[in-house]
């Protein structure tokens, strides 16, 4: 008896983190839905814990704004996000399986190169980054938000370091001996073993790209080809008189929806993409 009593201490003391730690995750989204349900005048009042009856309400505010392409803006983050979500996996393991199956003499600077590359910021080749989509013509377009996706030294070196854990090299050998071809051994034996590293990183890329707001204040200037973060940023530094609160919430909360259908639908792959699987060769 005495030696279950840790035991079953440690279990409760779990338990009880594991409950705060819920609470404090989920709280500040109760909290935004709550806004989202009361009126500018009742946010300006204080905290409420109680929702309110101005969802609808600030839902039709914003989506019938004529200055504010709600819709329009949902569906722009949507096309960014996708496309650089799938672009991104997709390269960033090409890549990696380049640098992991092959043998060739540059493949330790081309791994430094790669890995320097990682710890530049954004901000140091933003005017260059806008100078060059300007020359290219692609500057107010969506392009120049999804291309530069197929390079994410992040993402590769996630991708080469579940490679090194999941895949063993004999079995690219014996898929050359049989006379499959380079992409398609890739395509149809390596993504099969990378799907769990592929769908976590596809979360991770995908709101990366949804959450981005450098980049596309940078190069966007219509309205109709403008982000969620943008547009929120938008209607937040509208005129005072017309500043509405209740709307700001809405369309947050409007927002992250898109972002937590993604996750439900690939978060039973985050565990094994995490644990970097268990083939060795």
């Amino acid at each position: 008896m005495k030696s279950k009593q840790p035991s079953h201490l440690r279990s409760i003391v779990a338990h009880i983190v594991l409950i705060i730690l819920s609470f404090m995750c989920l709280f500040f989204f109760y909290i935004l839905f709550i806004n989202a349900t009361r009126s500018h005048a009742d946010l300006q009042k204080g905290f409420s814990a109680l929702p309110g009856s101005y969802l609808l309400k600030n839902l039709s505010n914003v989506a019938n704004d004529g200055t504010f392409p709600m819709f329009r803006g949902i569906l722009n983050s949507l096309i960014v996000s996708g496309c650089s979500a799938a672009i991104c996996t997709y390269f960033s393991a090409l890549t990696a399986y380049g640098l992991y199956a092959y043998n060739f003499k540059l493949k330790k600077i081309a791994f430094t190169f790669i890995m320097a590359i990682l710890v530049m910021p954004t901000q140091v080749t933003a005017m260059g980054f806008l100078r060059l989509i300007t020359n290219m013509g692609m500057y107010d377009t969506l392009l120049p938000l999804i291309i530069p996706s197929i390079a994410s030294p992040a993402v590769f070196y996630f991708m080469h370091s579940y490679l090194q854990s999941s895949l063993p090299l004999s079995l690219v050998e014996a898929s050359r001996i049989d006379g499959c071809g380079e992409f398609r051994t890739f395509n149809q034996i390596v993504l099969p073993i990378m799907k769990p590293a592929i769908a976590v990183q596809a979360i991770f890329s995908f709101v990366g790209s949804w959450n981005n707001y450098f980049v596309p204040a940078l190069v966007i200037q219509s309205k109709d080809k403008m982000t969620v973060p943008i547009l929120i940023a938008t209607l937040r530094g509208a005129d005072y008189m017309n500043f509405d609160m209740g709307k700001i919430y809405t369309m947050i909360l409007v927002a992250i929806v898109p972002i937590i259908i993604v996750y439900l639908c690939l978060s039973k792959f985050i565990i094994a993409g995490v644990t970097l699987g268990g083939v060795k060769e």
